[in-house]
């Protein structure tokens, strides 16, 4: 009975991956961290702020031919947000404003890639989460290829205060802007 409970894992382990493998290998991408970055910019006092997230990840899925069926979904680590200065760090990790030990990531899943029009144009529709907030987002993506190589870039504005970010006396967005642009480079190379 325990080899028969056995073989049955065993097939169904190597059917599940073959199915795997026959997932066209040219549309996977494996994205090079070194190469990418993600920051967020806001205003404080009418001046901008700068903030560069160190860890992220992100799985692309993405056929130029057929943008349609690709996907994107992203993780960031908010206790990585560097604004160049330890203290400010620990603050953009506190209860306020990342609420880190609460939330330590935010994440972006996509629902549906459309082209925007011009070439290399793309709007990626998804879920925004950031806080334990969630919001449906429209991130304009400009992608480049050449040879093996992806390149995805984009800005995309938000109001902070829609996902908690910025609370207590912050919450005030006379001295911290509401909005917030997230840029990103991603370079990503085929599978």
């Amino acid at each position: 009975m325990k080899n028969t409970t056995f073989s049955r894992w065993l097939l169904a382990g190597a059917c599940a991956t073959s199915l795997v493998a026959a997932v066209p290998a040219f549309a996977l991408a494996t994205v090079d961290i070194a190469k990418s970055t993600m920051s967020a910019t806001s205003k404080q006092m009418n001046v901008p702020v700068e903030g560069t997230f160190k860890k992220f990840t992100a799985q692309l899925d993405f056929d130029p031919a057929k943008p349609t069926v690709g996907s994107a979904s992203v993780s960031i680590d908010t206790a990585s947000y560097d604004l160049g200065d330890e203290s400010y760090n620990q603050q953009a990790r506190g209860k306020d404003w990342f609420d880190t030990a609460h939330f330590p990531a935010a994440t972006f899943v996509s629902s549906g890639i459309a082209p925007a029009g011009g070439a290399n144009q793309f709007k990626v529709t998804g879920k925004l989460t950031i806080k334990g907030k969630s919001q449906s987002v429209v991130v304009p993506v400009t992608i480049t290829q050449q040879g093996a190589t992806q390149t995805f870039d984009g800005a995309l504005p938000i109001k902070r205060t829609q996902y908690d970010i910025g609370t207590g006396e912050w919450k005030d967005t006379s001295v911290v802007a509401d909005e917030v642009v997230i840029k990103f480079h991603i370079v990503a190379a085929k599978q």
